[in-house]
């Protein structure tokens, strides 16, 4: 066995490449066994990334490439680096972009010394987590509304091309920074580069890109990264909520492609497929992902997840398996996209296991009740109304007609982040203010005020306002 210095003054120790199936290697060491989740360089100019996943006997270690495996031979000498994939952490990392390995990807200066920490941690210890529910208000009304986010849980987003979905995500970032004072993580997995290029460009255009961490594991790297990328979000974000006590939004688009890195990283090594065929520790590796994210006493991880629904087969595993870990579904609908009704949240299909009298307040609790049920009976009363008319519907069902017309147009909101498109001052909405408006729309009220008055409008005050100007 062969012995070099590490930078560090250690003994690191070399191995041999034993075999190179695309992005899943085999070592081989001789009388020395680098422990599972160590990290091993190997190439010309050890550029290539190696994480060890297995030990498959006594000798020999079975790696996922975290980098591209180009070049890559059988005998190539393989050197273990003494410890695991590190990033780094602290104020330092804002407004940066990164890959997996914590190095930065957006032409600035590398970051050097200070604190790194390992990508794979465990889990905050049950003692050490807040056992209350608590709603995390976003200042957007829908949302805080109907489907209320739960702080240090998880939320679905649902959505397809063309319906807000990252517009709605940056209000998110630039809300979390007006309200908590926090910070935003950004994990972008099997992103396509045009997107990650046209994300940090509008985050630098609505000026919220300084209070921003990305984090990239892009289309076109080896499955290794695409499925690694996530935990090294995580451990900057963990940084941030335990060490400065703050309030961390964590966005993931897409969690679908962390499954499927893992599909094909599975595949590689040999396992037997599950159903679907799916890899066989599906459950466990994407709970050790998403049990990271929780809330402590000194603050919280509240994340959002794009979720991709293949062939939108909700019995799909990795949807159930998804699925089994949110709080909150967000359901983002073309339809109400289409007719200008933004942010085009479907107020019927969202939903969040926040909205009970117990934890959202009886008040909450029954002003959302009654918002959906108008906006059902609405949608039942569509085809009648196409057909005839609104004119031959009862007196009750036009007063039902009316009202869900005018919490359409009052759930809608000028944002921030898209101010200098809409020329619209951007709105952050307390809760309060929301059940405000919304009481009064349905108490019947407000019946004598149109129904654009109440489009694009901050609180029921200004729809008001803007009736009597």
């Amino acid at each position: 066995m062969i012995h070099t210095e590490s930078q560090t003054g250690q003994k690191t120790h070399l191995g041999t490449v034993d075999s190179v199936r695309g992005g899943v290697v085999d070592v081989h060491f001789e009388d020395y066994l680098p422990p599972v989740e160590q990290k091993l360089v190997t190439g010309d100019e050890g550029e290539i990334v190696l994480e060890v996943v297995s030990h498959v006997d006594d000798e020999t270690v079975r790696c996922i490439a975290l980098t591209n495996t180009r070049g890559l031979f059988r005998g190539a000498d393989a050197e273990d680096t003494g410890g695991p994939v590190l990033v780094p952490v602290g104020r330092r990392s804002l407004g940066r972009v990164f890959n997996v390995l914590g190095e930065t990807i957006d032409s600035g200066d590398p970051i050097e010394g200070g604190e790194w920490w390992p990508i794979h941690r465990d889990s905050i210890p049950l003692n050490r987590r807040s056992t209350a529910s608590e709603i995390l208000e976003t200042g957007v009304k829908i949302l805080d509304l109907l489907a209320p986010l739960e702080r240090g849980g998880k939320a679905g987003l649902f959505g397809g091309a063309g319906v807000g979905k990252t517009v709605l995500l940056m209000e998110l970032i630039n809300n979390m920074l007006e309200q908590h004072s926090g910070v935003s993580m950004f994990a972008g997995i099997g992103e396509r580069n045009r997107e990650a290029e046209e994300l940090y460009q509008e985050l630098q255009d609505a000026n919220v890109l300084e209070q921003t961490v990305l984090f990239f594991g892009q289309m076109n790297e080896a499955p290794g990264a695409r499925q690694r990328v996530g935990h090294s979000a995580l451990s900057v974000a963990e940084y941030f909520r335990d060490e400065e006590r703050q309030d961390v939004l964590l966005l993931i688009d897409n969690i679908f492609r962390f499954v499927q890195a893992g599909q094909e990283v599975s595949g590689l090594m040999g396992q037997i497929p599950s159903r679907v065929g799916y890899q066989p520790t599906l459950d466990n590796e994407l709970a050790k992902l998403e049990e990271r994210i929780c809330s402590t006493d000194t603050g919280a991880i509240t994340s959002i997840q794009a979720v991709y629904v293949p062939a939108d087969d909700f019995t799909d595993p990795a949807a159930v398996a998804t699925f089994s870990h949110l709080s909150a579904t967000i359901v983002l609908s073309r339809r109400r996209a289409s007719e200008g009704l933004y942010p085009a949240m479907d107020p019927l299909e969202s939903q969040s296991g926040m909205l009970t009298p117990g934890i959202a307040g009886e008040r909450h609790y029954l002003t959302a009740r009654a918002v959906r049920s108008t906006m059902a009976q609405y949608e039942e009363l569509k085809d009648i109304i196409a057909m005839l008319g609104v004119e031959e519907l009862s007196r009750n069902d036009r007063e039902t007609v009316y009202r869900a017309r005018r919490l359409e147009r009052f759930l809608t909101q000028p944002f921030f982040t898209t101010e200098q498109f809409t020329g619209h001052k951007g709105r952050l909405v307390p809760l309060e203010e929301t059940l405000e408006g919304c009481e009064m729309i349905l108490s019947g009220e407000l019946d004598d005020y149109p129904e654009s008055a109440f489009y694009m409008v901050g609180s029921i005050d200004e729809a008001l306002e803007a009736d009597e100007g």
